[in-house]
């Protein structure tokens, strides 16, 4: 096999591994335990936290207590993000690995 074809081979695989990258980023995932429900994109986005209301807590503090756990997370995978690219950059740029 010749330079060329491999390369066009290797440049159709990662458009095929983007396109798939992004589908899984799109897509939602759904977690639940029996007090917990959490909604997730294929990006590690949490999207949703859902608290079973039958435990006793008030309405209000669920309602602020599930968007505080949506913001903690998304800023923890935040600085995993900056870390995994500042630690892996150097290795250069291969799409769809991280």
């Amino acid at each position: 096999m010749n330079m060329q074809a491999m390369l066009k081979q290797a440049q159709a695989l990662q458009k095929d591994m983007l396109k798939a990258k992004e589908e899984i980023d799109k897509t939602e995932f759904v977690g639940e335990s029996s007090l917990v429900k959490v909604t997730m994109k294929g990006d590690k986005e949490l999207v949703k936290v859902e608290i079973n209301a039958e435990n006793g807590l008030d309405k209000d503090d669920i309602e602020v207590l599930e968007d505080m756990i949506v913001v903690a997370i998304n800023e923890a995978n935040k600085k995993i993000d900056k870390t995994t690219e500042s630690k892996m950059g150097k290795f250069g740029n291969i799409p769809g690995l991280f």
